[in-house]
């Protein structure tokens, strides 16, 4: 049996697993992402917790064929470096391909986690059967990983996807990056919870504004139902630009489930341009509490 290993680099923790080759998490541990430290400690950190999983599985390292490693764009993964993550302002170029390498002699890859977590519903997910299809993760922020021609589209520096920055709404506000109106800052779970709270005067979680929306508070309705819209007007623009057979949405916000995909694919079915955009199968993500290592050791398991 060969194993990779998938490291899933968030800007709060780190996940960590071993994959066999038929995509089984065999083992799987948790770390603070803790930015207080420089990144090439948390890199001996996350070493000694690999050896300490190989360990305890009794696999030896040379049955590992290679390390994947999803982290938040953008990136540079033509130099293995993480370039300019917002949530990880303490990792900016930093060359973390070069720093696992100083403990392992194996293929090290890196991509952007959305690409990652594309590859894994690919693989194991709701995006077996598609040769075209856009993943779409809907959460802090918006990303996606774009699957086309039977091969993963990651562009040149390995930041295609990052769509959350596509604009939606100019007169809504800026955006970290910024910019007016991106579809995140109108259409994420921080979104969200930022205008709840604008409109209620006092901290709204997203989740409890989705609660509040289904127990029929009428101002908190309206604004989910314009958030449901504006996932709409992106998933249009990526139809529009990609023409896949498949959007596959994941992320916390898609666990909102039928209320959301339902007023999504209406939209799509008044206002993509073909004809048979309108009618894009539009599907939960069918991975989710594993999706990250799984998506990282994909990127060794499954040429892309």
């Amino acid at each position: 049996m060969s194993y990779a290993i998938g490291i899933d680099i968030g800007g709060t923790k780190t996940a960590i697993g071993l994959v066999s080759a038929d995509g089984e998490v065999r083992a799987k541990v948790s770390l603070p992402t803790d930015q207080t430290v420089a990144p090439d400690i948390m890199v001996d950190r996350m070493a000694a917790a690999i050896q300490d999983i190989l360990a305890a599985q009794g696999v030896h390292q040379a049955e590992l064929i290679g390390i994947g490693v999803g982290a938040p764009g953008p990136l540079n993964t033509k130099e293995g470096k993480i370039a300019e993550p917002p949530n990880l302002r303490s990792w900016w170029n930093f060359p973390v391909v070069a720093s696992l390498a100083r403990y392992f002699s194996l293929q090290i890859r890196l991509e952007n986690d959305a690409t990652a977590a594309a590859l894994a519903e690919k693989w194991l997910g709701a995006a077996k059967d598609a040769e075209h299809f856009v993943f779409v993760t809907i959460s802090t922020g918006i990303g996606a990983g774009i699957y086309s021609h039977g091969k993963l589209i990651t562009g040149a520096s390995g930041n295609a996807g990052d769509v959350g920055h596509f604009v939606v709404d100019p007169s809504a506000g800026t955006c970290v990056c910024g910019q007016k109106g991106c579809w995140e800052y109108v259409a994420s779970g921080t979104a969200v919870a930022r205008q709840a709270s604008a409109l209620l005067s006092r901290e709204v979680s997203s989740k409890e504004a989705f609660d509040l929306a289904a127990a029929g508070h009428t101002s908190i309705q309206e604004l989910v139902a314009k958030v449901f819209e504006n996932i709409g007007v992106g998933c249009v623009t990526l139809i529009n630009t990609f023409d896949p057979e498949k959007l596959v949405i994941g992320g916390g916000v898609s666990q909102v489930g039928a209320p959301m995909f339902e007023a999504v694919r209406e939209y799509v079915s008044k206002y993509a341009l073909n004809p048979s955009g309108r009618q894009t199968p539009i599907v939960p993500a069918a991975l989710h509490q594993d999706a990250g290592l799984i998506g990282a050791a994909a990127l060794v398991h499954i040429p892309y």
